[in-house]
């Protein structure tokens, strides 16, 4: 910085700048609280149906998020100048403090071109005159110096806190200039360390690269700045390399224990950084695509895909990034299977090759695993990955299907279609030896993801929006490819958790189709919101007796078909129903039929219960109950969204139990009701076993939905319905009854088909 600019400076222009920007951050936080108490709260109550469920109410969440995301980048662009200006006025204290006490010591300041220099006094008689006119000489440049870091720093924090982002608002939080500057240095100094030779780097140096990604992997300046400066190249060079116990034997025999730590958080830190816009971002992401399927090293090594995907398995990357990384992964899969034709050797490892992964699940060599980790926390990217093409009809391969005229044809193949049911896995072993099941479990979180909405292992959320067309198809996929094959899940059924979870986010399109009937009354009957799956009843039934046959897959099913049931005793029973969205004007004729659709389910669930735990012990039936019971500490304070009501249910207009996904009366009390009943059960040692005697599910599922009607009935203060209790009852044992006869249908095809 000039002398005469910092001793001269008027910060007048910069303290209306600090004014100017708190008045936007107050005029900001005013519209982030009207877009998020208004715009997003009467977007939340309202009742969407149709393009407007999914897309409209998907964007005015999302432009709410951006008010918010405003405000906090304003806030730091405010907090950063306001810092730089306080220490550039004080740097100017400073300066003009130390010229003052060279004026008694006989010296003089003058400027000179963009400088300065200090000149000793002719009436000077000090002995030390020069000496003292090197020192000042020294000061000032040195509080030059610092004012000039302060000023480039505060700068070059501004232009990437604001480069982050193309389009809309960064959400990067800073306080002052020195925060934002510390970010930027830090990741220079961790770049530094992670693009060393492998070979130089020390033991304290592995510690403060895995202790500082770990502390700033979520500081968006500096994920963006330490990725963009290792470089995709780098990246992949560095994991590689510090996963080879011969590269640098000290810091492997020292820290191995401590790399899947730095797994995850190197993870974290370039999922933060997929995020960035920046121009160096955008490259790397479109490195690391090209990377992919060439080996990391010219003498060979794992392959740019099998690397990148073990640094994929924590944190949300960017939707884009994902689709563009799964396709050219697909495209690469496709070359060396054959188009699907046999399995993929390239992904096994051989010899001596080091685990790329070092959670011990897995050797991390099947870069499908790491890749299906990360779809499942970005959910968007799931849905679009797993409805695009693998094979079409007009490529080469071996896959067949009939025609209409019963003409054996060539096929065509989803990524979906190819992962769930035609891939030839390659051989995993965990780090006890044991098979591993990372690769297929990884599989049914990312559909997990892909149909839900929301990250696998979450439960919706008010603003989950409903689902879309690709979620919908994709389900409607899942429950025929079970229907077709049970094998394809009860072979795994470490999957069915998450199966269950996805089935009862689809209750009202489950239970659409299982009345057999398309018709606009059974649409209000079961009101849903976005896009239906369109599902038969034969498949629904065998994909819930599938499901049921593991008892966190049959928690989730039947506990949410609980919550559901109990939302739609509300939603009926309302007196207030506008007309056009009554299903029947006889309350006998609506409670019956809530109560069979829901009879069914459940019914269809208790046989596969039954099915199950079929001449083993009752320890194993209990171990259903005691999963209904874990599943009440997850939903805490989300009932009417996260269990059975999902983001497809239609709450009324005019409000109830269900409104607005709030926990309502009429379904808490019931889901009370069951979860007290399970941690009773499962604690008992005696009494008849469900899976054993399948009328005790009849029994408890008929008390539930009584109980439900009485309460829905009672809530709403409706008079003359004193045998709702009954009318449930009918209509429960009816829908039991069904799901029996529903059963042994399918068991009857099964035979046929064998």
């Amino acid at each position: 910085m000039d002398f005469e600019a910092l001793h001269s400076a008027n910060f007048k222009l910069l303290d209306d700048t600090v004014t100017d920007w708190t008045s936007m951050l107050t005029k900001l936080k005013e519209l982030e609280k009207d877009a998020r108490e208004g715009l997003r709260g009467k977007a939340i109550k309202a009742n969407w149906a149709g393009y407007n469920a999914t897309v409209s109410r998907e964007f005015i969440g999302k432009t709410a998020g951006e008010f918010d995301d405003a405000q906090k980048q304003a806030k730091s662009i405010r907090d950063i100048l306001q810092d730089t200006r306080d220490e550039l006025k004080t740097q100017q204290r400073l300066l003009k403090e130390a010229i003052e006490r060279g004026r008694g010591k006989h010296l003089t300041v003058k400027a000179e071109g963009s400088g300065f220099r200090v000149d000793v006094n002719p009436d000077s008689k000090s002995s030390t005159g020069q000496k003292d006119a090197n020192d000042l000489r020294d000061e000032l440049e040195g509080i030059l110096k610092e004012a000039t870091r302060m000023d480039s720093s505060a700068s070059e924090a501004l232009k990437a806190l604001v480069d982050l982002t193309d389009y809309g608002f960064s959400g990067a939080v800073y306080k002052d200039r020195d925060s934002a500057d510390a970010a930027i240095k830090k990741a220079e100094r961790l770049a530094a360390l992670a693009g060393k030779n492998p070979e130089d780097l020390t033991v304290k140096e592995f510690d403060e690269l895995n202790a500082g990604l770990k502390e700033y992997s979520g500081d968006e300046i500096f994920a963006e700045h330490f990725a963009s400066t290792l470089k995709a190249k780098g990246t992949l060079e560095f994991w590689t390399d510090i996963t080879d116990p011969y590269k640098n034997r000290d810091v492997y025999s020292e820290r191995r224990e401590q790399l899947d730590d730095l797994q995850k958080n190197l993870s974290l830190t370039l999922a933060t950084a997929s995020q960035a816009d920046t121009p160096e971002m955008s490259q790397w992401r479109v490195d690391m695509t090209n990377l992919g399927s060439q080996p990391v090293h010219k003498n060979g090594g794992p392959m740019g895909f099998q690397v990148m995907s073990n640094l994929m398995r924590w944190g949300n990357f960017e939707d884009r990034f994902l689709t563009d990384y799964g396709s050219a992964l697909m495209d690469t899969e496709k070359k060396h299977t054959s188009n699907g034709r046999h399995g993929a050797a390239v992904w096994s490892p051989m010899g001596m090759d080091p685990d790329l992964n070092r959670t011990g699940t897995d050797s991390g060599h099947d870069p499908m695993i790491g890749f299906l980790k990360a779809l499942s926390n970005s959910p968007d990217a799931a849905t679009d990955f797993f409805n695009d093409d693998f094979v079409t009809k007009d490529e080469d391969h071996d896959f067949k299907t009939k025609d209409k005229d019963g003409k054996e044809v060539k096929d065509e193949l989803s990524n979906f279609d190819y992962l769930f049911e035609e891939r030839d896995w390659p051989p995993e072993m965990d780090s006890e030896r044991e098979d591993s099941i990372e690769g297929r479990n990884n599989l049914a979180l990312a559909l997990e993801a892909a149909t839900t909405g929301h990250p696998a292992g979450e439960l919706p959320t008010v603003d989950t929006p409903p689902h879309n067309a690709g979620q919908a198809n994709l389900m409607k996929s899942i429950v025929e490819s079970i229907s077709e094959d049970s094998a394809r899940l009860t072979d795994h059924g470490f999957m069915s958790d998450s199966m269950g979870q996805i089935a009862s986010e689809y209750l009202p399109d489950i239970n659409r189709a299982m009345t057999n009937d398309g018709d606009d009354d059974t649409n209000r009957l079961f009101p849903l919101a976005g896009s239906q799956a369109e599902m038969n009843h034969r498949d629904v039934t065998r994909f819930l007796f599938t499901v049921g046959q593991d008892d966190e897959g049959y928690a989730a099913v039947e506990v949410g078909q609980k919550a559901y049931m109990a939302s739609l005793m509300d939603y009926h029973l309302n007196p207030d129903l506008p007309a056009d969205l009554r299903y029947s004007n006889d309350p006998q004729f609506v409670v019956e039929q809530i109560a069979h659709g829901s009879g069914e389910v459940s019914g269809t669930l208790a046989q596969a219960r039954a099915e199950a735990v079929a001449g083993e012990a009752e320890e194993k039936d209990k171990a259903y109950e005691h999963s209904v019971a874990q599943l009440k500490n997850g939903i805490s304070g989300v009932v009417g969204t996260g269990v059975g009501v999902g983001t497809t249910f239609i709450a009324s207009p005019v409000g109830g139990a269900a409104a607005g996904g709030a926990a309502g009366t009429v379904t808490s009390m019931i889901l009370e009701e069951v979860f007290k009943d399970a941690e009773g059960k499962a604690k008992d040692e005696a009494g008849p076993v469900m899976g054993e005697h399948w009328e005790s599910g009849l029994e408890s599922n008929t008390k539930y939905t009584e109980r439900a009607a009485e309460l829905a009935a009672e809530a709403h203060k409706r008079t003359g319905l004193e045998d709702v209790g009954e009318w449930a009852r009918t209509g429960t044992q009816s829908g039991f009854r069904a799901s029996e006869a529903s059963v042994n249908s399918m068991a009857a095809d099964l035979k046929t088909d064998i």
